[in-house]
């Protein structure tokens, strides 16, 4: 079984920015995006030049674990795919966002960060991949609030229900932990 271990954080500025090693541009779109927790995910990225495609299967945690891992645990069985393929399969996505994901030089896992566009645009969110859930993570300050286990920010909820349909207070309520 493949394990993703991840935290999450909403990013404000552009500090971050002093770390950056690569882009890519990605296109996702999700085949299925079930409230049991399964997605299945189509994924085109554009890097240096060159065009790859995965398919992703991501399902909620049914190992024992404890109470803690469980936000931030989930199986991801990820697949490449003829780059054909991947886009023919966006294009049967209900469901897609378009963000610039960087990779970034900070310690303590794998970071990266992604800038959405179009209707999630401004959001900008940055993700640690871990070995295990109780890895110590040093957040950088330009991460100024958790989003692990916020499921209305998961990139397949953004993609159901952009940003931009969100209503002002619904905004101001993710965002008033940062004024």
């Amino acid at each position: 079984m493949a394990l993703e271990i991840e935290r999450r954080f909403l990013v404000k500025g552009s500090d971050w920015q002093a770390h950056r090693r690569w882009q890519a541009q990605l296109r996702q779109g999700y085949l299925v995006s079930g409230a049991d927790g399964l997605t299945v995910r189509v994924r085109t990225s554009q890097r240096d030049g060159q065009e790859q495609a995965w398919l992703t299967l991501k399902a909620a945690l049914t190992v024992a674990a404890p109470p803690a891992e469980d936000a931030l645990t989930c199986q991801e069985f990820e697949y490449a795919i003829p780059v054909a393929d991947g886009q023919g399969l966006l294009a049967l996505c209900p469901h897609q966002l378009l963000k610039w994901r960087y990779g970034l030089d900070l310690p303590g896992g794998d970071w990266v960060l992604d800038v959405f566009e179009e209707a999630n645009a401004p959001l900008v969110v940055a993700e640690v991949e871990l070995a295990t859930a109780a890895d110590p993570v040093v957040v950088p300050p330009w991460c100024v609030r958790e989003l692990t286990g916020d499921h209305a920010l998961s990139n397949a909820a953004l993609a159901r229900r952009p940003w931009a349909t969100w209503s002002p207070a619904e905004r101001q309520a993710l965002l008033d932990p940062l004024n």
